[in-house]
């Protein structure tokens, strides 16, 4: 692939998508096993979650703002809502808020169609017809200032934060500087390295609502008597050779390059603009992914040091690995072995450029393991009330 230019197909917003995917997608947790029938029957993608009722007003609100966010994102060409009827997210709504993003949709409400059999008969009508919809579209060359990519670490060790993040915050600065994005997330790992990365804002009111975003998330550990240090770094982490929260957030924040911090977004919230972004979020994949994608990011860079099989159903996930046992114990998950680096037989600097080059690839078409696997349904919604 050509540096700086990668595959994809262009939407009528402007964006460009990555893959090119039927969405069929659950408004509520009770409906996953007819979303999952539905999308196996006509080659969909099940986007599944936990959420979507008995929850406080504001949860329900972001819950159905993010299902919105992952239909509108780019990588999607169709979709089609599944619901049960009586939720917090009405189904019909929801699909009102996709239409009004742009993407074709369909509704199906299984209390309206009379029950499993009926709703997934009018699913799999709907979503063939969805389907053929979109087997026109086709991939063009396009600028790699069209790609925002979304960055995590998880499963992290010492090779974490030592390579695996700043090779991969090399790379985003080398697609920032071609016009890109890169979202980065988790607000537990900036605890004791945020006034670093507020060092680097654009402006000191993006600086002090970084700093003012990790706080909150102390203040709201704290309501419950606990203290993020206790639960983090986790026994896993430790047992990779991480010792302290603040040895763990110094090398997450690697993961953000050296790029200026044009903003900070809340949890699903497409930024504005090119460049660097944070976007407040919990550590946990099945969350950090949904929220990324959300946003907009099209492709997900994942640095794993112990490994971690985690995909995501509408949105490839790069894993990266700088730990050479893990590569090889666990090779079905890794998509590039960057242990050179950690060896010193390879710089930092060639490291970054065959991540570049990856996700150029990746963007263009090439599956990523998860995908080859199949492993891509895990996913869930963050919410900050309690499920009533």
């Amino acid at each position: 692939m050509d540096t700086n230019f990668f595959l994809g197909y262009e939407r009528p917003d402007g964006r460009f998508g990555v893959r090119n995917h039927l969405a069929v997608l659950s408004s509520v947790g009770c409906v996953n096993e007819v979303t999952r029938r539905i999308a196996q029957e006509v080659g969909g993608s099940p986007v599944m979650h936990g959420q979507g009722c008995g929850q406080l007003p504001s949860d329900l609100a972001q819950v159905r703002r993010v299902l919105a966010g992952i239909a509108a994102n780019p990588n999607v060409g169709a979709v089609l809502v599944v619901g049960l009827g009586c939720e917090g997210v009405p189904p019909r709504e929801l699909a009102s808020d996709i239409a009004n993003l742009g993407k074709p949709v369909e509704v199906v409400v299984l209390q309206e169609a009379g029950g499993y059999s009926r709703v997934v008969a009018q699913g799999i009508e709907l979503g063939r017809k969805l389907k053929a919809s979109m087997q026109s579209q086709q991939r063009r060359r396009v600028g790699a200032s069209q790609l925002t990519v979304g960055i995590k670490c998880g499963a992290s060790d010492a090779t974490s934060g030592m390579v695996a993040n700043p090779v991969t915050g090399l790379a985003a600065d080398t697609l920032i500087a071609a016009g890109g994005s890169s979202i980065f997330c988790e607000t537990t790992e900036l605890i004791g390295a945020e006034h670093l990365l507020a060092g680097r804002a654009v402006n000191t009111e993006v600086g002090d609502r970084l700093c003012e975003t990790v706080h909150r998330l102390e203040r709201e550990v704290g309501r419950y008597g606990m203290d993020m240090r206790g639960g983090q770094p986790s026994p896993g982490n430790m047992a990779g050779g991480i010792s302290t929260i603040e040895e763990k957030s110094l090398g997450a924040v690697c993961k953000a390059g050296a790029s200026t911090l044009q903003n900070v977004v809340e949890y699903g919230e497409q930024p504005h603009g090119s460049g660097l972004f944070f976007m407040d979020s919990p550590g946990r994949e099945l969350e950090v992914f949904a929220g990324l994608v959300s946003a907009g990011a099209q492709l997900l860079l994942f640095t794993t040091g112990r490994g971690a099989p985690q995909g995501f159903p509408v949105a490839p996930v790069v894993k990266i690995s700088a730990n050479a046992t893990t590569c090889a114990f666990l090779g079905e998950h890794i998509d590039l072995d960057i242990s050179a680096a950690m060896a010193r037989v390879q710089s930092l600097e060639e490291a970054a450029a065959s991540v570049y080059r990856k996700l150029l690839d990746v963007a263009s078409g090439e599956p990523t393991k998860a995908e080859i696997l199949g492993y891509t349904e895990s996913m869930n919604i963050f919410v900050r009330g309690p499920i009533i």
